[in-house]
């Protein structure tokens, strides 16, 4: 053991032992129980940030511990592939997305070896290996064979910097997630997954999740966005059609004073024709097109479509308004306006001249239209509304949807805000589509035993809009399966998303060729227990993992409801008070960090600077002082190991045996923080504060020192090694190494904590006298009151308090404070 801490040469030569060794490669053990830990995958951008540092650090610090404590871990690494990145890099530099990728990958892969994560790389995968995708291909073909995929013409996000459709949870106050461009609608044939078949299943299993936090599945509710309401026809006069509206209040249906369609609405422009404001709805519905979503859901813009429909219950005629604020997608896209008990409506009819009519008043007021800022939202009991006037607006709401029943104008119905997934992506780096277009057949899927249909290479990527392969004569040209005439294949590309949506199931056995699983190694792998990523992924990929769960297992492939047991979000990496990137200026390389400091000071900054679930705050001063405490410990090793580390008696009294206690609550204190909080900063702390009590105890004069103490200094030290490999897997196996042993800590067991060296027999007393404190004296746990005031009063620097006054009254709370009053 040298002298001196060299994290390179230490770093460089565990690496080549645990490469060497395949220490980390996993099979199944039916005689083990199972762990499986997992970081949500990277994007092979070529570099790793210190976000991604701090993720890895978390779940290889969960990995390490469980192999500790008897787990056959699976911790896999691979890499989400697809996407727009590659291929604008392949437009600015002329290099194929295939090879871009490729050298990202392998430089990747070689910067989380650096930092020494305990994968095993043998089950390493690439999203854009048709390997891969093939699979991916096979499940689209059977989601087309139950409907759960199908392709129609609808209004899509459209990112014109990215030129491809997003979907909804792709937007972000009305940008791009990946560009941040101004994201537009349009009109376009794409393709979707029909997630909404699961809304209900989606939204109660958030109820079984108990290992997710709280606030994820509070987002995932909200976006799923279950409504309980009622449909409810308005005829539309002088027409045979009608208006179908959604609403969640048809308690207010007697305040309805006019109606809102979305310029998108397939009427719009049908009941404005003839009429004096036919330019006004085509300027509305052809100017609403170039707005963001965000923009038109705070505006009040609407124009009279000159049509009325006729309320279904009072019979009278309301004009029909074509809105800004009414969107297509929600509900029917038509609304029924009740002003005097909506937001909404209420701005909108003051802005038009509109009437408002109360038909809700609340417990102990009185409202008066003319006399509202604003509309009464909340419950009540109603008024002017026919036979129902009276009834408390939740009775009111069954009664009169039960009355629309029986007359064939309305029902009740649950409504969604989820909308089906749209997975069309007009890109060329991304999974192909596996169908035709035959003229004779119509749309035909590949037969499955054509799989893969494989991305051509020779494709130029021009940036000029539109996918690139729709110019890849060799590839889009092909001949139909069923006629053997001829067709075209479909040039979109599946989102990267669907990608992402089952490949922690592929890990559990990559290397199948005949079947996209081995049931075997999923019954025993699966769920992940422990899964670890950003929040931003929250109603992303999170939503889209657990869909495709519930369609694999509908589809005999899986057979879980849920992929996920337990769901942990890290906090963001912040330098100067802002998140890292590139165009703030305050990224920190990891690379350099590592190269100037080592692996394990980066490692141990990342999980000591917060708590994982808290930003972390960048601090040069914190690297610098990990990177301290690490060279302290090393000296502290060698200086023991130096003078001998003899075994010694066994401790009993003194500081040996305190020491002994201080290192078993210290076990104990570290094992519930990661088992039960994943608080490895405290954790960290914890230790730091064992090291300081065995550097207290090795300054003590060797002349009638505790004959134990070289036992509990050597166990301490053993103790503080092994508590540490977790963290700083590198530097932990070297000491164990210059401690004498020659196994390794990869595998060795998790220290337990003896319970009667928790025991206290000492505590430490406050003594107050007149509520001021005066002192603090050593006494024995458990001591009755009587004993407590008898060793205060005995106490010298107490007396001295005292002066000689009489003590009128003690106040005794056990085992912390007695208060003396004079």
């Amino acid at each position: 053991m040298r002298e001196r801490y060299n994290p390179k040469e230490v770093e460089a030569r565990w690496l080549d032992h645990w490469e060497a060794a395949a220490t980390f490669r996993v099979q199944e053990d039916a005689a083990r129980p199972t762990y499986y830990v997992l970081e949500m995958f990277p994007y092979p951008s070529g570099r790793i940030h210190m976000g991604h540092v701090r993720n890895y650090t978390i779940g290889d610090a969960v990995a390490r511990y469980k192999r500790m404590r008897g787990f056959n871990v699976l911790h896999p690494m691979g890499w989400d592939a697809f996407g727009l990145p590659a291929e604008n890099a392949a437009i600015d530099s002329g290099v194929h997305p295939a090879r871009w990728t490729a050298d990202n990958i392998a430089a990747m892969r070689q910067q989380l070896r650096r930092l020494g994560f305990s994968y095993d790389w043998s089950r390493e995968i690439s999203t854009c290996d048709p390997a891969y995708y093939r699979w991916e291909q096979l499940f689209f073909l059977r989601m087309l064979d139950r409907g759960l995929a199908y392709r129609r013409k609808g209004s899509v996000n459209w990112c014109a910097t990215c030129q491809t459709v997003l979907a909804n949870e792709q937007v972000s106050d009305q940008r791009c997630w990946r560009c941040e461009g101004i994201v537009i609608e349009r009109d376009l044939e794409q393709w979707f997954l029909r997630i909404t078949a699961y809304a209900e299943e989606l939204l109660q299993d958030t109820h079984r999740l108990s290992g997710w936090p709280e606030k994820v599945l509070v987002m995932q509710r909200n976006w799923i966005g279950k409504s309980v309401g009622a449909e409810i026809r308005f005829p539309l006069v002088g027409r045979g059609d009608e208006l179908v509206v959604f609403t969640t209040r048809p308690d207010t249906i007697f305040g309805a004073t006019f109606m809102s369609i979305a310029p998108e609405h397939p009427l719009a422009r049908e009941l404005a024709r003839g009429r004096a404001q036919e330019a006004l709805v085509a300027a509305i519905i052809d100017g609403v097109r170039a707005r963001t979503l965000a923009d038109r859901t705070k505006g009040t813009e609407g124009v009279f479509t000159g049509a009325h429909c006729r309320n279904p219950l009072t019979g009278t005629e309301i004009p029909v308004y074509v809105a800004d604020f009414v969107l297509m997608e929600y509900g029917t896209g038509a609304v029924m306006a009740v002003p005097a008990h909506d937001a909404r409506d209420f701005a909108f009819a003051r802005q038009h001249g509109l009437p408002i009519r109360v038909v809700v008043q609340p417990a102990g007021i009185t409202l008066e239209p003319g006399a509202m800022d604003t509309a009464y939202e909340g419950p009540g009991r109603l008024v002017d509304s026919d036979a129902f006037t009276g009834l408390d607006s939740e009775e009111a709401k069954v009664r009169i949807v039960e009355t629309l029943e029986v007359r064939g104008l309305g029902r009740p119905r649950i409504q969604y805000r989820l909308r089906d997934w749209g997975i069309s992506r007009q890109r060329y780096w991304g999974a192909p589509i596996p169908v035709v277009y035959c003229q004779a057949c119509g749309l035909v899927p590949v037969p499955e035993t054509d799989l893969p249909v494989v991305l051509p290479t020779e494709v130029v990527c021009s940036g000029t809009g539109g996918s690139p392969l729709a110019a890849a004569t060799a590839f889009v040209e092909t001949t139909c399966p069923r006629c053997g005439g001829r067709a075209r294949r479909e040039t979109d590309t599946m989102d990267t998303f669907v990608e992402s949506s089952w490949y922690f199931a592929r890990y559990t056995a990559p290397a199948e060729d005949d079947r996209p699983f081995d049931p075997t190694a999923l019954a025993y792998w699966l769920p992940v227990d422990q899964y670890i990523g950003g929040i931003e992924h929250a109603v992303l990929h999170l939503l889209y993992a657990r869909f495709f769960t519930k369609v694999l297992r509908d589809l005999g492939w899986l057979a879980l409801d849920e992929p996920f047991e337990r769901l942990f979000t890290q906090g963001m990496v912040i330098k100067d008070g802002a998140k890292m990137s590139k165009s703030k200026g305050n990224v920190v390389d990891p690379g350099q960090l590592v190269e100037q400091y080592g692996a394990d000071t980066a490692r141990l900054f990342s999980l000591f600077a917060a708590p994982p679930e808290r930003d972390l705050e960048w601090s040069d001063q914190g690297v610098e002082g990990m990177s301290r405490f690490l060279h302290r410990l090393w000296r502290l090793v060698y200086e023991q190991r130096a003078a001998g580390l003899a075994a010694g008696a066994v401790p009993t009294a003194g500081a040996a045996r305190e020491l002994v206690r201080r290192t078993h609550r210290t076990i104990d204190r570290v094992s519930t923080d990661i088992e039960k909080r994943m608080h490895f900063n405290t954790a960290i702390a914890a230790v730091m504060e064992l090291v300081n009590a065995i550097q207290d105890v090795t300054g003590l004069p060797a002349e009638g020192s505790d004959p134990g103490l070289a036992g509990a200094v050597r166990g301490a030290l053993e103790t503080t090694v092994i508590l540490l490999a977790p963290f700083v897997p590198h530097v932990a196996n070297e000491l164990w190494r210059g401690l004498g042993h020659e196994n390794t800590l990869d595998h060795h067991p998790w220290p337990t904590a003896d319970p009667s060296a928790l025991v206290v027999d000492r505590i430490e007393l406050v003594v107050q006298v007149n509520g001021r404190v005066r002192a603090k004296i050593d006494v024995e746990a458990g001591s009755s009151e009587e004993a407590l005031v008898e060793a205060v009063l005995g106490n010298d620097r107490v007396q001295s308090v005292l002066g000689g006054r009489p003590v009128k009254r003690t106040i005794v709370v056990p085992g912390r404070v007695v208060n003396l009053v004079i």
